[in-house]
């Protein structure tokens, strides 16, 4: 297993866990982007880019309204 942030949370997380993998333990409800150690990842790579030790995760959900 391995530790990585979910948007600055501390989360244990299988090994060689895909970005789809953690989205599915966190129950993430489209829509959102999903940044890698501050880079954007598009959602066409979800499902191929392991994550490592130590990566930090965002899940960012876009704002509406104002």
């Amino acid at each position: 297993r391995m530790r990585i942030m979910v948007n600055q949370v501390a989360k244990e997380v299988p090994d060689n866990s895909t970005i789809d993998d953690v989205l599915v333990m966190i129950d993430a409800q489209p829509p959102f982007a999903v940044a890698i150690n501050y880079e954007f990842v598009p959602k066409t790579r979800h499902a191929e880019e392991v994550l490592r030790e130590g990566d930090e995760m965002e899940v960012i959900a876009p704002v509406t309204g104002g």
